[in-house]
């Protein structure tokens, strides 16, 4: 502070005495309703904290701010401290508004806005300065891990105020870490750690420790791990087709995955290592046949390995037989049976046209063919019809009471064979029953 501020700060400060001295006096008499109006303030550290005392009713009598030091910043429009930071906004009877810019937390405290009237009255507003935290960091981790192996991420902040809070997550999903909060001065240091138990479902995974603290609005600090497991292989075949058959193209492909990636593979067939044959060629994971043949069956097998492990598969190829027919029909082919009953000796309840003769290794397995059933229900309901029809008409024909030779004479005969000699008499001159067959 140069001399000339000096001695206009220490003319405030008299001056300021001489009001109070005079107001506990009786000697100035004050204006009733005037207080000075004021409102705590809230900044992020580095920031400009703006502090504005106002009154509602004021007879020209000056307003004055001054810091938690109890140290005279502005009175009306005249500074008083010398302090870059610090500048006047606004300065009237009504409104005293003054900035302080890039704020730190020694700046922090209780600020006191005089109005000097008789009584003097004051307002307080409370400026508070927000700790930045500093961008975590992320250790306790060496890359690469082994499948099966314990470890600890440790993420870490420093300069937050209030204290920070550390979350975790593993692919964008929150998982939970243990916090412990440091005092270091006026800010904090937050130290978070997480155990893990990593296998290969972890690598290639990011873990991110986030910071949130009100000071970062919505920009949070945040760190990531991105893991690395090695773990040995493992090993699946993956045919082109379901149903390979003669003359078709045929591609096996051997999906290894493992850290160390496990290249390359190995193809064998029933025991013996393959090789370009022209026909069956061996690309790094693929196996393809461009013309299959009943040659080519047999156990095939892939394997991989890295230096933790090795691992196989098989796939087992049987080559079908190629479709020689066109698929047999499904509809059921129906016969007139004729109204004779001789016919019926001959009639088949089902039609030999119907039934297929496909070749099951070209087809696959087959299902019950429900066309064909109904056809041969539809034959045997039709043909039981006909013969019911024949049996009824048959009956009909031949319907009458019929008498034996001994019946006939039997009425006045004594034994059997003077029956059969009236019956053979009365023969001549009985009346004769005639049947017509209409």
């Amino acid at each position: 502070m140069n001399l000339k501020n000096h001695v206009i700060f220490t003319l405030y400060t008299i001056y300021g005495i001489l009001l109070k001295v005079m107001a506990s006096k009786g000697k100035v008499r004050g204006v009733s309703g005037q207080y000075p109006l004021v409102q705590n303030v809230t900044v992020t550290e580095g920031g400009i904290a703006n502090m504005t005392c106002r009154v509602e009713y004021n007879d020209n009598t000056s307003l004055q701010w001054s810091n938690p030091a109890q140290q005279t910043l502005f009175f009306g429009d005249k500074k008083a401290l010398r302090d870059n930071r610090i500048e006047l906004i606004r300065a009237s009877y009504s409104e005293l508004t003054i900035s302080i810019s890039d704020v730190t937390l020694s700046d922090e405290g209780m600020y006191t806005c005089s109005l000097f009237t008789m009584p003097v009255r004051t307002a307080k507003a409370y400026l508070t300065v927000l700790g930045v935290p500093e961008k975590p960091e992320i250790d306790g981790f060496s890359k690469p891990a082994l499948e099966g192996d314990h470890i600890t991420l440790t993420c870490m902040t420093h300069g937050s105020k209030p204290a920070a809070d550390l979350r975790w997550f593993r692919n964008e999903k929150e998982v939970k870490g243990a916090k412990v909060v440091n005092a270091s001065g006026k800010t904090f240091t937050v130290r978070s750690s997480l155990q893990l138990r990593v296998d290969r479902n972890d690598d290639g995974v990011p873990y991110t420790c986030r910071v949130d603290h009100e000071a970062l609005e919505q920009a949070p600090q945040q760190a990531t791990e991105v893991l690395e497991v090695h773990y040995a292989p493992q090993v699946k075949i993956v045919p082109s087709v379901g149903v390979p058959q003669e003359g078709q193209y045929l591609k096996l492909e051997c999906m290894s995955r493992g850290n160390p990636s496990p290249d390359p593979v190995m193809w064998t067939k029933d025991g013996v290592e393959l090789s370009d044959l022209g026909r069956v060629m061996v690309e790094g994971r693929e196996l393809t046949f461009t013309l299959l043949n009943k040659t080519d069956n047999g156990t095939y097998r892939c394997e991989a390995s890295n230096h933790l492990g090795t691992s196989s598969a098989e796939y087992v190829l049987y080559v079908y037989e190629a479709p020689t027919t066109s698929p047999p029909s499904t509809t059921p082919h129906f016969h007139p049976i004729p109204p004779d009953s001789t016919a019926l000796v001959g009639t088949h309840a089902s039609d030999p046209t119907v039934t297929g003769n496909g070749d099951p290794n070209a087809l696959g397995h087959h299902g019950t063919d429900h066309a064909l059933i109904g056809g041969v229900v539809a034959v045997v309901v039709f043909v039981t019809l006909c013969l019911i029809i024949v049996l009824g008409r048959y009956l009909a024909r031949h319907k009458g009471t019929y008498l034996t030779n001994e019946a006939k004479g039997a009425d006045d005969a004594p034994d059997a064979d003077t029956a059969i000699i009236n019956a053979e008499g009365n023969h001549a001159h009985a009346e004769e029953k005639k049947e017509y067959f209409i």
